[in-house]
């Protein structure tokens, strides 16, 4: 959508192991509230690192939509679920804005690292309530601005928080919370009721 979009030839640091200690996929899914069965949108599922314990914690009947706008991204992550035979993982090439998934489907829409990409939030925003049932929620994961390391996108591409969270409010979203995750993310959470 913009040129901000993470270069898919360097997947390769989405797996890297010191990634879990900065980013802890546990800790993510903890605060996202996943119940079994629940079914969620993971826009910019890159490599999987949040879809397959997402999967894992929405259980044999639940659903994870792991869409994505980079084919190259969906290969990798086709190769993660075959080798660890995962399950309830369906990929989707599309973008953020329309992903064609079914209306009202999804319990949780979730977009990791992807929201300071899109010069055309509103329009993902839109997509997000198309596809949620009412009473789901989005969570919006990002990088913290005024926390710099030497991975990430640059300080001047970062979001903050407080304008995720007015984002999502004058789309009708809920708020439903905000907060700290790991040592170098927010993660922010609305509700739509549809």
């Amino acid at each position: 959508m913009t040129d901000k979009r993470f270069d898919a030839s360097q997947a390769h640091r989405l797996d890297a192991p010191e990634r879990l200690t900065w980013l802890p996929p546990g800790e993510v899914v903890q605060a996202l509230g996943i119940q079994p069965g629940d079914v969620i949108a993971d826009i910019g599922a890159g490599t999987g690192y949040f879809a397959l314990p997402m999967a894992i914690a929405a259980g044999p009947q639940g659903k994870v939509f792991a869409v994505d706008a980079q084919a190259e991204m969906l290969g990798h992550l086709q190769e993660k679920i075959s080798k660890h035979e995962a399950e309830g993982i369906e990929l989707v090439h599309a973008e953020a804005h329309a992903t064609g998934l079914p209306a009202a489907s999804c319990n949780v829409v979730f977009l990791a690292n992807v929201w300071h990409e899109f010069a055309d939030r509103a329009a993902v925003l839109a997509e997000a309530k198309r596809i949620l049932k009412p009473a789901g929620h989005i969570a919006i994961l990002d990088w913290r601005p005024d926390v710099e390391r030497e991975a990430g996108p640059p300080l001047d591409h970062r979001i903050r928080a407080a304008d995720a969270v007015q984002e999502l409010q004058g789309a009708a979203f809920a708020k439903a919370g905000q907060c700290n995750i790991g040592k170098y993310s927010w993660l922010v959470q609305g509700e739509w009721k549809g």
